[in-house]
């Protein structure tokens, strides 16, 4: 059926909770599954033996010591089962409608991506697994908290084998923007990226961000999140759930996305006017307003009420 990789951090307190959890939703998924875990991270080899999944402990890193997302794949692609692999952050839960997703999907294209937005939901114990209504149980906390992610926040990549190879760069993992890059790449193939958002219902389990010693500033900004934007090839290269080419609906239909894409690029270029237009032309002018006492702050208050006074008419 389907060949799920990922790497943990060290099962520790809550995060190892989680993660257990994860890990077994994802083996509860199918009868052919198989599940690999990279990485000797602490508690790792203990989870795999009690869950019954295939450890693969040794792991390439960078300098840094952070974990290289692109042997990982590169590995996981060369080992599995099936043809059919995807990718899954260690802290997701897994339910029936990804199975139903993927099986929609692989019957439309014989090479594709699939990724879904997440709904960031507080688990803090073992789910009981042994409970029939786990799922349910699941779902309601998920619906409870009502938190979908946007379009940055990709969890699951679910691809053809061989779509990424040598050619993907030197990325660790536990920081950002590599996500990004695989989309960029599908998309770069012409291959159909779809968003099964609507139909999958991906539960992240809450959790800090104690693993970096910056905390979540560290992940979003600290040297390796802006390494693996570089190598990405930078900005111009960044793409999201918002670029995908096909969106899978509830009912299990196939779609095409252009108009949300031409509307999530002109909401973009919108919200980067300010950067690209106003603060140049606030640098340009300096001297001038300098000299009639207007500072960068007066004028800004003063184009605010503007807008305000030109809103009430």
């Amino acid at each position: 059926m389907i060949t799920i990789f990922s790497t943990p951090k060290p099962f520790q307190g809550h995060i190892g909770v989680i993660q257990r959890n994860a890990l077994k939703s994802w083996t509860q998924l199918h009868p052919d599954m198989e599940v690999i875990l990279f990485g000797d991270d602490e508690g790792a080899a203990d989870a795999c033996r009690e869950l019954g999944l295939r450890h693969e402990p040794y792991v390439e890193r960078g300098s840094s010591g952070m974990k290289r997302i692109d042997y990982i794949f590169r590995k996981a692609q060369a080992i599995a089962r099936h043809d059919l692999v995807c990718h899954v952050n260690c802290d997701i839960v897994l339910m029936d409608d990804f199975i139903r997703a993927a099986e929609r999907v692989k019957a439309e294209y014989s090479r594709f991506l699939m990724v879904g937005r997440r709904w960031d939901t507080a688990i803090t114990e073992r789910v009981d697994f042994s409970d029939a209504n786990w799922k349910q149980k699941v779902r309601s906390l998920a619906a409870a908290a009502n938190h979908q992610r946007d379009g940055w926040w990709i969890d699951y990549f679910l691809f053809s084998r061989g779509l990424y190879g040598n050619e993907m760069p030197a990325f660790v993992i536990g920081t950002v923007r590599w996500d990004n890059w695989l989309v960029w790449k599908a998309l770069d193939l012409n291959l159909p990226v779809v968003d099964a958002s609507e139909a999958v219902l991906a539960v992240h389990q809450n959790h800090d961000y104690g693993y970096n010693p910056e905390g979540k500033k560290g992940v979003w900004e600290g040297v390796e999140s802006q390494r693996n934007l570089a190598l990405a090839g930078g900005t111009g290269r960044m793409r999201t759930i918002w670029h995908a080419t096909r969106r899978l609906t509830a009912s299990g239909r196939i779609q095409g996305t252009w108009l949300r894409r031409v509307r999530f690029e002109i909401q973009r270029t919108i919200v980067n006017l300010p950067a690209k237009v106003w603060y140049p032309a606030l640098r340009a002018s300096s001297s001038a307003r300098h000299a009639v006492g207007l500072d960068r702050h007066g004028l800004t208050e003063l184009l605010a009420r503007f807008r305000a006074g030109r809103n009430t008419e």
